[in-house]
């Protein structure tokens, strides 16, 4: 099988490991920038060129697509899904998982547990939208930022309104969010790929810092979920239409509450962290949706 690892770094942690991963099961991996892809679209003959050459003979696809290139990537995606190869993570799910408000609402209606979440479209009753939450402290966050940037939190009602009234007034689109104390400053990460949960970690912020995520320099351990997180993240993955999905989850005093569904989640934290192959699990579900094609190929 060749398949195509779409990915802006080749010597990332997840992009060499995909690639190994590949290599160990016997399939040619390649590894295309898609920023560097043009799309060819013509009827019936749509194509992708790369470094002057038109692809060819690819299968399957699995995409490392940046928040900051999530147009541009999905439309990449999208072609070759044009082109009848399989992708990993459709380009559709990539792109509801990377819209916060409208992932939350997916989650909201399929019953996901979350922290009260609420927005507005630069609403003057800020008092209001924090007491809907629950009151202060409250997290605020950047409908755009990732890994932790983008989120602040307010410890009083005072410096929530000082701050949402701050992003108003830069027209940046934002969402506030439940605080929830009792987390501690850590939150459970669920790698889940083909509706199963393949491996779990707990992330801890560093002394002094309510973000967890690893680029913020927290730190991961292996954790054993519970079913109630289990059955919590895979939902949420379900939800959004994600084969393969790093789940974001806080521990509350009313159960586990879905943070972010992440549809390009990172390898070297949670492998590192629970000792396990999931470069391999990733590959082996690849080469499964292939599969399935050339039976389903084959019936007709």
């Amino acid at each position: 099988m060749k398949v195509a690892i779409l990915s802006r770094e080749p010597k990332l942690y997840s992009t060499r490991r995909l690639v190994e991963a590949a290599e160990q099961r016997g399939h040619e991996p390649v590894v295309i920038d898609h920023l560097h892809c043009n799309l060819v679209l013509e009827k019936g003959q749509p194509g992708i060129i790369y470094q002057g050459k038109r692809l060819e003979g690819i299968e399957a696809i699995i995409p490392r697509i940046g928040a900051s290139v999530t147009f541009y990537g999905c439309a990449v995606v999208r072609q070759f899904e044009m082109m009848k190869v399989r992708t990993a993570i459709d380009s559709q799910s990539i792109v509801r998982s990377r819209d916060k408000l409208r992932s939350m609402q997916i989650l909201s209606r399929a019953g996901v547990g979350m922290p009260k979440t609420a927005f507005t479209n630069y609403s003057d009753d800020v008092p209001a939208m924090i007491e809907q939450v629950g009151g202060a402290p409250v997290i605020i966050k950047l409908l755009e930022g990732t890994q932790g940037l983008g989120v602040v939190l307010a410890e009083s009602a005072k410096a929530a309104q000082s701050v949402i009234e701050a992003f108003h007034n830069l027209k940046a689109r934002i969402i506030v969010q439940e605080f929830i104390a009792e987390s501690k400053g850590a939150d459970l990460r669920a790698f889940i790929v083909n509706g199963e949960v393949v491996g779990a970690m707990k992330r801890q912020g560093k002394e002094g810092e309510f973000r967890s995520n690893l680029h913020r320099g927290g730190s991961g351990m292996l954790v054993k979920l519970s079913r109630a997180e289990k059955a919590a993240a895979l939902l949420a993955a379900k939800s959004l239409g994600l084969g393969i999905a790093g789940v974001d989850m806080l521990q509350s005093a009313r159960g586990p509450l879905v943070l972010e569904v992440n549809s390009s989640p990172g390898l070297e934290g949670i492998e590192r962290a629970t000792g396990l192959d999931i470069a391999g699990k990733v590959i082996e579900y690849t080469e499964q949706l292939v599969q399935k094609r050339k039976a389903s190929s084959n019936k007709v």
